[in-house]
């Protein structure tokens, strides 16, 4: 049970009449020094005032210096870059990483929550493209400060929020093809309930438009961000009449999947199709040819978010509830000119 359904009046309705966040009134509750003394008693005077009834623990009054990771699943190695930002950052501020994966199921996400409660971490960052309203209640009530980490383009579940700019990216990505010719340019989607596969797909249809190309609706193919995915969007592309020229897959798994296909069909690249993807996985520059791809800088998205959440935890607002940091062309060797 968390502090705020202790007694008759929650954290949010002290903090709400203090005029204060609720990370800062479960400060003062856990008798961090982190508070101004001004603030401090005006907290103490409305917890008396209104009766609030304090958890009872053995546990010390500080918390673990510890930051929540979280994560729907553990299987892609996006996360392994993710987690490397986390742990650099929050090794830098004195503070552990403690990563999980919830899967998806309610139960995985009941646990986590409930170990949650019991290691009182400084501060939670999501990398989930939704959570339930009653556990992001949960969360709240809680009192613990909360990032969200969208690589996937999740929604912001109402807490600050860091990304990057798939727009652009896609729009360069395409931009990089048609700037070599190529004019019959295929397109792997990524899931379209997930922001940032439409925003790549947007970037794309912009630049299409801007150089006065006309959008097929046949050379777009969907996929899951996965290399099974890639793998078949590829096949289907290149068993058109007229098969396009290049690819654009919009993540690196699917790019390799899409190799796979490529030699299969007995093409190379990039002589035959030129392809690009979309993340720069450290893989990227070891597959043959090495691959085009655009940088998402996802250590540094992961580090950015232990730097926010630990600002939070220290009593600090927060400029922006969302940032987003910029993407980049990589060119290896994976797209060529369209020959004449």
């Amino acid at each position: 049970m968390s502090e705020a359904e202790h007694g008759r009046i929650t954290i949010r309705a002290i903090a709400d009449e203090a005029g204060v966040s609720v990370p800062t009134v479960s400060r003062v509750i856990n008798g961090r020094s982190d508070v101004a003394p001004e603030t401090r008693r005006r907290v103490e005077e409305l917890l008396n005032e209104r009766g609030y009834q304090r958890r009872r623990s053995t546990r010390t009054p500080s918390r673990a210096r510890l930051v929540d990771l979280v994560f729907n699943e553990l299987d892609s190695p996006w996360a392994v870059e993710i987690i490397r930002g986390v742990e650099d950052a929050a090794h830098a501020a004195g503070v552990g990483t403690v990563v999980s994966a919830v899967h998806r199921r309610r139960a995985s996400t009941e646990q986590w929550l409930d170990n949650l409660r019991t290691r009182a971490s400084d501060g939670v960052i999501l990398v989930v493209s939704q959570l339930a309203s009653p556990i992001l209640e949960q969360l709240r009530h809680l009192g613990v400060p909360m990032v969200v980490l969208d690589p996937s383009g999740g929604p912001t579940m109402d807490a600050p929020a860091i990304g990057a700019t798939n727009w652009a990216g896609g729009l360069a990505a395409t931009e990089h093809l048609i700037s070599l010719g190529h004019r019959r340019i295929g397109f792997i989607h990524g899931p379209k309930q997930v922001l940032c596969s439409r925003a790549r797909f947007d970037g794309y249809r912009a630049a299409l438009e801007a150089a006065g190309i006309e959008f097929d609706q046949a050379l777009v193919f969907d996929g899951d961000f996965y290399h099974q995915s890639g793998f078949d969007a590829a096949n289907a592309l290149l068993r058109l009449d007229t098969p396009p020229t290049a690819i654009f897959a919009s993540s690196d798994q699917m790019a390799f999947g899409a190799y796979e296909a490529i030699r299969q069909a007995g093409l190379r690249i990039p002589e035959h199709v030129s392809i690009v993807g979309f993340d720069d996985l450290p893989e990227s520059r070891w597959t043959s040819p090495p691959l085009t791809t655009v940088r998402q800088p996802l250590a540094e998205m992961g580090a950015l978010a232990a730097r926010t959440v630990l600002e939070m935890a220290a009593g600090n607002e927060i400029d922006s509830p969302r940032l987003e940091l910029a993407t980049e062309l990589v060119v290896r060797e994976s797209t060529a000119r369209l020959p004449h």
